[in-house]
């Protein structure tokens, strides 16, 4: 099998590009990254049962014809990916993220090769307690532009799924926890846990505390692509894949499990999401697909890194 991974060296490409080979020995994976976080490191010890190869570009400079000749699948992670910081630069998020997403689209339609378009729940915006694939379209309401890009790129691969033959499929993925090479902080339980082990205060907004989000664990989000590409699930669907739905108040007490030290300050700041709703993974269920993921296990994982990774001492870890 060969595959291209854009955005290789993210947080989830990494573990993607580290996960792909154990299930497809053999395989013969092309890695796309154009390295503006330089998370180089990413790219050490791979590994040996599959053939990698990286590339370093820009997908909208690059001959995506060309490469992905020969290619049975594209898992397209590349993107502008933080939420809050969208507003402050919401045209380069708008024009980067729809045109490389076309660019894929288009040149997997010419070559004939499979996509997985990787989208995000933050598209919904519902005064709903909970909302699945199936929300009537006012209750898609993107609370930012990151999100808003994200569901126009949706609409336009369901549209060359339908009229231009593309062989598509679409994950709107929950906010990731969990560790990876290529991991970041800047979402919401990566965040806390290194707050937490650097000694930092959380500051949580008064009004977010009991509202619930949709949570994904990294490895429940590796697990569905495979078992995607194994259903072959190319139909133009929208998958929503969530482990939990919690709130900020579960997501602070299960990391005073492992730091019981955490400090929280409480503001009065206007937060960009008000809203509080339950994501369903109704079609995933369907297929039979079951979540593994585990919150205070991911936790601990991370925290455990940090750790280790870390000067600043800590109190060692519970057995929890």
């Amino acid at each position: 099998m060969k595959i291209v991974v854009t955005g290789a060296l993210g947080h989830i490409g990494s573990r993607v590009i580290r996960e792909l080979p154990l299930l497809f020995p053999s395989a013969s994976i092309i890695m796309i990254d154009d390295l503006s976080t330089q998370r180089y490191c990413s790219l050490f010890n791979l590994p040996p049962q599959a053939s990698h190869t990286f590339i370093q570009g820009d997908l909208l400079e690059l001959d995506l014809k060309s490469l992905f000749s020969g290619i049975d699948v594209v898992i397209h992670l590349a993107a502008i990916t933080n939420a809050t910081t969208s507003f402050e630069n919401q045209e380069e998020v708008e024009h980067v993220n729809f045109m490389t997403s076309l660019n894929v689209a288009e040149a997997c339609i010419t070559t004939n090769t499979k996509m997985f378009l990787i989208s995000s729940t933050s598209v919904y915006g519902t005064q709903k307690k909970q909302v699945d694939e199936n929300c009537s379209p006012d209750e898609l309401k993107p609370q930012s532009p990151y999100a808003a890009t994200k569901l126009k790129e949706e609409t336009m691969v369901q549209q060359k799924v339908a009229e231009e033959g593309l062989r598509g499929i679409i994950l709107r993925l929950g906010t990731i926890f969990g560790t990876s090479p290529g991991m970041r902080f800047h979402t919401a339980i990566n965040k806390f846990c290194w707050q937490a082990v650097m000694g930092i205060p959380i500051t949580v907004w008064k009004s977010a505390y009991d509202q619930k989000r949709p949570y994904l664990d990294l490895s429940d989000a590796i697990r569905c692509i495979i078992f995607c590409l194994e259903k072959d699930l190319f139909n133009g669907l929208v998958y929503n894949v969530a482990t939990l739905n919690a709130t900020v108040k579960e997501v602070v007490n299960s990391i005073k499990i492992f730091v019981p030290t955490l400090e929280i300050e409480f503001v009065d700041s206007k937060i960009m999401n008000q809203l509080s709703y339950e994501v369903l993974n109704t079609r995933l269920t369907e297929k039979d697909f079951v979540f593994q993921g585990n919150l205070k296990q991911g936790i601990k994982n991370t925290i455990s890194l940090l750790k280790e990774s870390s000067p600043h001492k800590s109190k060692t870890l519970d057995s929890q």
